[in-house]
């Protein structure tokens, strides 16, 4: 176990330096992020490969943050550099008082159940290595949403109690089987529009797969095909009349922002092509049969003519297991989502809201919003404010309402300077307002505990690790 975690922290530096413990070795002492202020700061690689990195403030409360980062990146391994950048970027947890444990995941690509036990095992290993703390909160953001959700399911009604308490923020909450719907419509419609991804005169191959297995685009190749079909880089004087029709009538269709249309089609060909190849065996998890396209100028043309496709139902199963959420939580959990992210919508919200209600379980339940316009980043004011939020509920039972969270900022912010953007009266739409449904797959959750549990017990189901 590493002691003296309380001592005076190391000489501060830049953070980034790969951890130089060996596989399944002990933690060794690295640099911590300039702005955390005194801390201890350790990396290391565990027993199954993901590096991870601990952090504990001189003035530690007690208590344990355990973050699960967004992506998921496609990296072959894992990355050594993801959890020293998401450390930096979440040090406000650490200036808190709240120590800290991230972990990079054993392997780039999806997988949810893998990187939620790669969570859990970050966790463990923090307990062996740091200390046991006094409550434990489990942290995501974007698909660590996801991720951290399903912590909350799988480890957080264990006989042992590990977690206390939940925060998602900005999380991709609708799961993966509804959750990248927006991402198929935006696959076929562009290339409706557009018919350069792939051109007549490349192999073909069904969009659903996102990419061929074997092709070598890069991200660069796919800007310049997004470019030359509807001038997104350009201003809009320096765009053809086609360029800003095709734009146009692809935005109307899919709701897509366009600030963040070109992460959005990378998303529906890389890791479409990584679910699709690396994870599903070459099987079809995606549909878009029963779909009706709407908002363009020509609407008939455009359901005559996009790519239909229905999906494989042993790789719905698959995929579904692996990542929808139940909605059984026992422990509180506390959201918070930017009503204008541009990547994860905000009505990703109302999914987990139905999927928790669904459940009997929404009254563990907390969401609150921001009328921010970012994804990644929202206010460390506000971050603050969250789990002191959730800390106070867990230590007191008292459940805090979106109002009191709201009111609670302003003091966190007097130290930050970064804002506070709350909107209490807030309630997001019905996912299906903005994701088409498929035909059958509006209900709440999408997988049930019930379900879970005899697909738990058949072999091979799920995405293996």
């Amino acid at each position: 176990m590493v002691t003296g975690f309380l001592a005076a922290a190391l000489a501060v530096g830049l953070v980034g330096v790969p951890p130089a413990a060996a596989d399944g070795g002990s933690p060794v002492r690295v640099s911590c992020p300039v702005e955390m202020g005194q801390a201890t700061c350790y990396g290391g690689q565990d027993a199954n490969g993901a590096y991870y990195s601990f952090a504990v403030p001189d003035d530690w409360n007690g208590s344990l943050v355990v973050h699960a980062h967004g992506g998921p990146g496609l990296t072959e391994g894992s990355d050594p550099e993801r959890s020293p950048g998401d450390l930096e970027r979440w040090s406000v947890m650490v200036r808190e008082g709240y120590a800290w444990a991230g972990s990079a995941y054993r392997r780039g690509g999806y997988g949810v159940r893998m990187a939620a036990e790669d969570t859990e095992n970050v966790r463990r290993l923090f307990v062996e290595e740091i200390g046991r703390p006094q409550r434990t909160f489990v942290h995501g953001q974007s698909w660590g949403g996801n991720v951290a959700a399903k912590v909350a399911e799988i480890y957080g009604s264990a006989h042992a109690k590990p977690y206390d308490g939940v925060l998602l923020t900005n999380g991709n909450l609708a799961g993966g089987s509804r959750g990248y719907d927006h991402r198929v419509d935006l696959r076929v419609v562009y290339q409706y529009y557009c018919g350069n991804h792939p051109r007549p005169t490349e192999e073909q191959y069904p969009l659903w797969m996102g990419l061929r297995a074997t092709s070598t685009m890069t991200n660069s190749g796919l800007r310049a095909r997004l470019q030359e079909c509807t001038g997104y880089q350009s201003v809009p004087g320096e765009r053809s009349d086609q360029q800003q029709r095709n734009l146009d009538d692809i935005l109307a269709v899919t709701k897509v922002p366009e600030r963040t249309l070109e992460s959005h089609l990378k998303f529906a060909t890389f890791t479409f092509r990584d679910i699709v190849h690396s994870r599903l065996d070459g099987r079809n998890p995606f549909s878009n049969r029963s779909v009706r396209y709407t908002g363009s100028h020509d609407d008939k043309a455009l359901n005559a003519g996009v790519q239909r496709f229905s999906a494989d139902p042993s790789a719905v199963r698959d995929l579904s297991f692996d990542s929808d959420i139940t909605g059984a939580v026992s422990i509180p959990v506390l959201t918070l989502h930017a009503i204008d992210d541009p990547t994860v919508f905000v009505e990703h919200e109302a999914a987990y809201r139905a999927s928790l209600e669904g459940a009997h379980s929404a009254e563990h339940l907390v969401q609150t919003f921001t009328r921010e316009s970012e994804h990644s980043v929202l206010s460390a004011a506000e971050y603050a404010t969250s789990i002191s939020a959730l800390s106070s509920w867990v230590r007191t039972g008292v459940r805090p309402t979106a109002d009191s969270v709201a009111a609670a900022c302003p003091a966190f912010d007097a130290d930050y300077g970064t804002g506070c953007f709350y909107e209490p009266d807030y309630v997001p739409a019905d996912y299906a307002s903005r994701v088409r449904p498929r035909r059958g797959a509006q209900h709440w959750p999408a997988l049930s505990a019930a379900e879970e549990g005899v697909l738990r017990c058949w072999p091979g189901v799920g995405i293996a690790p």
